[in-house]
């Protein structure tokens, strides 16, 4: 009995202890709601909010009570959230420097990105330098033109999808899935530099897929990863085996290709397939790491692979849905964007990349789209790369750092009507200024900002103004009588609709 006492006095001396030591270091941190030792705010937060989707009403709160820069208790572990658009402005831009680090890698993310080597998770330093500049090489404006064909494969197979559904007379298109698997179909083109069939593509989709519709139930092995290893061994196997799976798939396709990249060496031009082209893994294979001067091993290889394709496809998709929702839901900016169309691009004419530059209302749209639908409501977290103070409060450098994207692109003091679905916002009056890096302010950020802004705007953009253009241009977009374009959201790997939309669509007749 005696024993049990000395234990139970021990652990409520370290306990009180840790509080203790708690309570004196976060008095220099950003304010934050009541806390418990260990638990942090997690009890608190279940009651004010049923899930992280719902995280901005809090926010919001919390903003109105201790102002721009307020912290909530992940466990022990800090997460700061600045939410101003002034405050996001003097972090990521004025001191860009600082805040262009990543937190700590949680326990599922190691496992899917060794050593953190990818873009979008390295620390900021010589290895994030030398991944992002070699994407950023990769996928160069005057390079992007390289990758032509490939949109043009993936478009086509989208409007054959399209087609088959209106010969079959289908009233309603499950435009989701045909989104959602011609952006893999052209992004696994650009990413690897084959064209793969269906089966194969459908396999890399299903390996991707089964990571991020999962990545929220998850996030329960990040909590005390040592205990919940052992309490959710069944989900922890789980998470192995499907970066078993993802390593089956994507290996042999990208040790197929180095071989066919080595056996290309010394062949003269007159023998070289026309049809080949630099693909984004081809710029890996001699990367050399600046810590060790080693080549990327296996790993390495699948994971930044992995990462172009989840960059790209479901972030794409999800906004290519949002816009074409929008314009059913308003036909008379479809029809206004149409006629834009048909005024850059000839009868029968291929739209190509010069076409859309001469297209402002298209780029309207999009942008319209992404303040309103914002992909993800929060940015990926940041981190200081040493301990500083804002606005007089400790930032410290094991701090996960936030900034909600949604809650700034919907600000009634910065956007007039912000719910309201309004292109023309971005071809008149001040918003014309807009700066996607938000290098002289900040508006809306669905890129992020600063250093570590997203470094794919340039293909984003393309593709969005690429498919909308081809898919306004070539079918008339409406949907069923009596039935209307829900624009309620749903929490996924991204921001999705909570009913998807089933378009009723028929080629436009010239």
């Amino acid at each position: 009995m005696g024993l049990w006492l000395y234990i139970v006095a021990i652990i409520s001396l370290y306990i009180f202890i840790h509080a203790l030591l708690n309570v004196i270091y976060n008095k220099k941190l950003p304010p934050s709601p009541p806390t418990i030792p260990f638990i942090g705010n997690l009890f608190w937060l279940l009651k004010s909010s049923k899930n992280f989707a719902e995280l901005e009403p809090v926010l919001r709160s919390l903003r109105s009570k201790y102002g721009d820069i307020v912290t909530i208790f992940i466990g022990s572990r800090p997460s700061i959230f600045i939410t101003s658009h002034e405050a996001a402005h003097r972090a990521l831009v004025k001191n860009g420097t600082i805040f262009a680090s990543r937190p700590l890698a949680l326990e599922t993310t190691k496992l899917f990105f060794p050593k953190q080597h990818s873009i979008s998770t390295s620390a900021y330093g010589p290895i994030w330098r030398l991944l992002r500049q070699n994407f950023m090489q990769a996928t160069q404006p005057s390079r992007l033109n390289l990758y032509s064909r490939c949109r043009k494969w993936a478009l086509n197979v989208l409007k054959k999808n399209i087609l088959v559904d209106i010969e079959l007379g289908n009233k309603t298109i499950p435009i989701d899935d045909y989104f959602n698997f011609t952006l893999y179909t052209l992004f696994t083109y650009m990413c690897l530099g084959e064209k793969f069939d269906r089966e194969c593509v459908e396999n890399i989709q299903r390996v991707q897929h089964c990571l991020i519709h999962n990545f929220i139930r998850f996030n329960v092995l990040n909590f005390a990863p040592i205990l919940t290893r052992i309490v959710f061994r069944g989900l922890w196997r789980e998470v192995l085996q499907i970066r078993e799976n993802q390593m089956n798939v994507f290996l042999p396709i990208i040790k197929a290709r180095q071989e066919k990249i080595k056996n290309k060496i010394n062949i003269s031009d007159e023998d070289e397939d026309k049809e080949d082209f630099e693909a984004y893994v081809d710029t890996l294979f001699d990367l050399k790491l600046p810590d060790s001067g080693n080549k990327l091993n296996d790993e390495e290889l699948v994971s930044l692979c992995s990462e172009f394709l989840l960059g790209g496809t479901d972030t794409t998709a999800t906004t290519l849905l949002w816009t074409m929702a929008n314009l059913v839901k308003n036909q008379n900016i479809q029809e206004k964007l149409y006629d834009e169309i048909k005024e850059v691009v000839k009868h029968n004419e291929e739209i190509e990349e010069e076409h859309l530059q001469r297209m402002p209302y298209l780029k309207a749209v999009v942008l319209e789209t992404f303040r309103r639908h914002p992909p993800g409501h929060f940015i990926l977290p940041r981190a200081v790369i040493q301990e500083t103070i804002m606005d007089g409060y400790k930032i410290p450098k094991n701090a996960m750092i936030n900034f909600p994207v949604a809650e700034l692109g919907w600000d009634p003091n910065v956007w007039e009507n912000p719910m309201e679905f309004k292109p023309e916002r971005f071809l008149n009056g001040e918003d014309v200024n807009f700066d996607l890096k938000g290098f002289k302010e900040i508006k809306m950020m669905p890129f992020g900002a600063g250093r570590r802004v997203c470094p794919a705007i340039n293909i984003a953009m393309l593709h969005l103004e690429y498919f909308v253009a081809n898919l306004v241009r070539d079918f008339k977009w409406t949907i069923e009588d009596g039935n209307e374009v829900d624009l309620s959201e749903k929490q996924a790997f991204t921001i999705v609709m909570k009913n998807p939309l089933k378009p009723c669509l028929s080629p436009r007749i010239v």
